[in-house]
């Protein structure tokens, strides 16, 4: 790994996600719970930055403070690609946040793919892409399809991927002010869990919608209250399990005009665009032509 220096670092973007729909269609007998969804990035994304340190040394420089680093996604994926050696490795991570967190756009889980993929070139493991998403998934169900860089058709608990291209949107995607539980959505009783399984060729033609928005709307009125005001200029839709709701837009003046509408007891606005391709793709590019 380069000896990067904090004055002159480079820095590898995660970017945050939205699910286009999400479908519960069943319940395995583990408790993981069976999805239908559509996964398209978008060009709000966190950046990490990656550090020299001595063989066995890992460890956090800055990032999501409300996390122990014990818990923290980034540092678990950096030790379980190091588990994958023969030898001890070290790095010191630098995480600088742009998604919210608990907001239902991914970030933590982006954070432990591009941790998973740029430590895999910087410490010259080799590891396919396949052998980076069988990791990820280890991680959280989110993780395969940012590794695997493509918008993608997600089924299963979310790691049985086709990649898809979709309309490349701009969307306006509002926080409320509130953070919602993953956990606690997938366990309310109320949650629908037996939606018919669809096809992405009807998914474009009709359409879908996520099965947690009414438990999400009953349980966070802020969000509710989001989803009203957005509704006004488009389909508004739950991203995930939310806080964080969105609608596309025409184009990206309507998403900016918009958003300078928003009123701020209703949270913070970003105006966004739809991306097929990761930029963690082309950032990994730039680094193995740097190194060739």
């Amino acid at each position: 790994m380069n000896n990067l220096s904090l004055g002159n670092p480079a820095s590898w973007p995660a970017p945050a996600k939205l699910n286009l729909f999400l479908h519960v269609v069943g319940r395995r007998s583990d408790g993981y719970h069976l999805l239908q969804t559509a996964f398209q990035f978008i060009d709000l994304c966190d950046e990490l930055r990656f550090y020299q340190r001595p063989a066995g040394v890992i460890e956090r420089l800055s990032g999501a403070d409300a996390v122990p680093p014990e818990q923290d996604l980034v540092i678990r994926a950096a030790r379980l690609l190091a588990s994958q050696s023969d030898k001890p490795l070290g790095v010191a991570i630098e995480l600088i946040k742009h998604i919210p967190m608990q907001a239902g756009l991914g970030g933590g889980s982006s954070d432990a793919a591009t941790t998973l993929v740029a430590l895999n070139q910087l410490w010259s493991l080799n590891l396919s892409v396949d052998q980076l998403a069988e990791l990820g998934l280890k991680l959280g169900a989110d993780v395969p399809v940012f590794v695997r860089g493509r918008a993608a058709w997600a089924e299963g608990v979310g790691e049985q991927l086709t990649p898809v291209d979709f309309p490349e949107t701009p969307f306006l995607v509002i926080q409320p002010p509130v953070s919602v539980s993953t956990a606690e959505i997938f366990q309310s009783s109320e949650l629908t869990r037996d939606t018919p399984v669809t096809t992405i060729r009807a998914f474009r033609a009709e359409g879908g919608r996520n099965d947690c928005t009414s438990v999400v709307r009953t349980r966070y009125p802020a969000v509710a209250q989001a989803l009203d005001w957005l509704g006004q200029y488009g389909e508004a839709k739950l991203t995930g399990t939310g806080a964080c709701v969105f609608a596309g837009c025409t184009d990206l003046e309507q998403a900016v005009r918009v958003n300078a509408q928003l009123p701020a007891a209703l949270g913070r606005g970003y105006v966004v665009k739809g991306i097929n391709h990761s930029p963690l793709r082309a950032r990994l590019q730039l680094e193995r032509a740097q190194h060739d």
